[in-house]
């Protein structure tokens, strides 16, 4: 309770803190919020659980993770909302300081009633960071896109809650990974995975209801972008994390055309990053690829698939975010996104060209980062199941490895267009906030039994 209470006092100190002291002082409140979630999360983690609050290994992981990231989305914020009037600036960091704390809310939650809200809740504050401060013509559409989907899985989702309430007369045991699988909830186990499951699929996205991610990321700005793949989609899978102990059974019998979706997605949405010519775009479309392996992941429900996905998780959250920062930094010197447009920047910004050669080499899973180390947990994991599947992955980290590589090649190198001979250099708030995003996955990587599900 001392972390959520600290960053509701967060959304005062935005609406009455002086003008002048507004983003320092939202920045330094965030960081201290950040700061204090990792103590008190990690110091009582054994006590932290009661009637309102829920804490284990995967869920505390996501709770400071969505904490970290908030001072980030400040920092990447500074430069583009200067233009803004003060009350447009503070209802830009009372939007994104209230997404953040609902998404919070989702990831403690005790009960599935709880989680439902705010799982749904989220969703205003995100509707309202695109549609009023997103970057081009197009962002109402995205809007309603994310609406739109966000709906249509929330009401099976809310029909399998009430049935499960009808049937044992509580929710809150759902938040347990040692529970048997109700079955006298499984007179159609397909139908019942698809109903309780569609509203995460929607969210993480699953290929082929994936459409309003790449919109929503186009149109987004920078701090919508960095929640909507550090946090938002992460909702999706630890939703499905939670809830797959009630299935495990059966998903091999009942989730198999699901499982061919998902792996059909990482491979398909891999290649179409290739083919992507607006940055953010080519972004979004990883996210896709490594979420449907998420996917895939929590449909095998082994512990050895769910550290992986939870790892996984994380590093998506961490790098993701990082790439749509470098995103913006050009789209701030150059007003375009086009991979054409933005070439041999090194020659003009070597120093930003060492960031992007890095958490290029992140995303690509180059050993020994922590992203390979969510591959190999998965790979390994994969190979006890299914050696097509093993074989179906490897090829993906080949293409993975693919399109990072062109994502940086096609920005950095090359001969520099005559448009961008003006350029100014990298502040050191840019070095700051690429650093937070890489330092994290190094950290992790020397304790990474934080990350493994007991």
């Amino acid at each position: 309770m001392t972390t959520l209470t600290t960053w509701a006092m967060l959304i005062l100190t935005i609406g009455f803190v002086p003008r002048k002291h507004l983003w320092n002082a939202t920045l330094c409140h965030s960081t201290l919020v950040a700061a204090l979630s990792i103590n008190w999360f990690y110091s009582q983690l054994e006590q932290a659980t009661s009637v309102l609050i829920f804490l284990d290994n995967v869920s505390m992981i996501l709770a400071i993770l969505t904490c970290w990231l908030f001072p980030l989305t400040v920092l990447a914020s500074q430069s583009k909302m200067q233009y803004e009037t003060i009350a447009g600036q503070r209802i830009y960091l009372i939007s994104l300081s209230t997404l953040q704390f609902l998404t919070l809310l989702a990831f403690t939650a005790s009960n599935l009633v709880s989680f439902f809200l705010y799982f749904e809740a989220s969703l205003i504050p995100a509707i309202i960071l695109i549609s009023r401060w997103g970057n081009q013509s197009h962002r109402v559409d995205a809007a309603v896109y994310i609406m739109f989907f966000t709906m249509l899985g929330a009401f099976p989702l809310l029909l399998w809650m009430m049935k499960f309430y009808i049937t044992f007369g509580l929710l809150s045991p759902a938040f347990s990974f040692g529970l048997e699988s109700p079955k006298s909830l499984m007179i159609y186990p397909g139908l019942f995975w698809f109903a309780y499951n569609m509203a995460f699929l929607m969210k993480l996205p699953l290929y082929g209801i994936h459409m309003w991610l790449p919109k929503a990321h186009v149109e987004a700005p920078i701090a919508g972008s960095m929640i909507l793949a550090g946090t938002l989609l992460k909702l999706g899978g630890y939703g499905m994390l939670r809830l797959s102990v009630f299935i495990e059974e059966y998903m091999k019998s009942y989730a198999g055309l699901f499982l061919a979706i998902a792996m059909f997605g990482v491979l398909g949405a891999a290649l179409l990053c290739t083919r992507q010519t607006d940055l953010k775009s080519l972004i979004a479309m990883s996210s896709v690829s490594h979420m449907n392996l998420l996917v895939v992941a929590a449909l095998i429900a082994t512990k050895w698939s769910y550290s992986g996905a939870l790892v996984l998780m994380i590093t998506h959250g961490l790098t993701s975010s990082a790439l749509f920062c470098l995103a913006n930094t050009l789209y701030e010197r150059t007003n375009t996104r086009a991979l054409i447009m933005l070439r041999g920047v090194i020659t003009i910004l070597p120093l930003a060209g060492v960031w992007w050669m890095t958490i290029a080499l992140y995303n690509m899973a180059l050993p020994p980062t922590l992203n390979f180390a969510s591959e190999l947990i998965l790979l390994i994991s994969f190979y006890y199941w299914s050696k097509f599947l093993l074989i179906m992955v490897i090829f993906t980290c080949v293409y993975s490895s693919a399109y990072s590589l062109y994502m940086y090649w096609s920005v950095q190198r090359g001969r520099l267009p005559s448009h961008l001979k003006t350029f100014f250099p990298f502040d050191i708030r840019e070095h700051i906030l690429l650093l937070l995003h890489a330092l994290p996955g190094v950290l992790l990587l020397l304790n990474s039994q934080l990350l493994i599900i007991a």
